[in-house]
């Protein structure tokens, strides 16, 4: 049974910085592409970072030059360094694992930055 557990999450005033970490189990981790979403109240969930099995990563334009997403195969985690936070990025975030037949999501972490 695949499972995806966030921590990290927190209240930070805008400026400061967060890490999201998240730990997979039941499954073979490196084969998978990984990302970290959001939803914020009232809006649809959206595509933060993303990177592939290789390495390979993605940003939304919004968090570009601010947010970095890694990967340790070994621990079987995937890591989201937000610095600079904005008011803006309030949301619940969310850890994504996508395979060739199948997609997990994490349970969601409550990132809040005050202003």
């Amino acid at each position: 049974q695949v499972q995806l557990v966030e921590s990290g999450g927190g209240l930070v005033q805008a400026g400061g910085s967060l890490r999201l970490s998240c730990a997979a189990s039941g499954t073979i981790f490196s084969s998978y592409s990984m990302g970290w979403h959001r939803q914020a109240p009232g809006k649809q969930r959206e595509l933060v970072a993303g990177i592939s099995s290789g390495g390979n990563t993605n940003y939304a334009d919004s968090v570009k030059g601010r947010f970095t997403i890694s990967r340790d195969n070994a621990k079987k985690t995937v890591s989201l360094q937000m610095n600079n936070l904005k008011p803006e990025d309030t949301a619940v975030y969310y850890c994504r694992m996508t395979g060739v037949m199948s997609t997990y999501w994490g349970q969601g972490t409550q990132v809040t930055v005050s202003s």
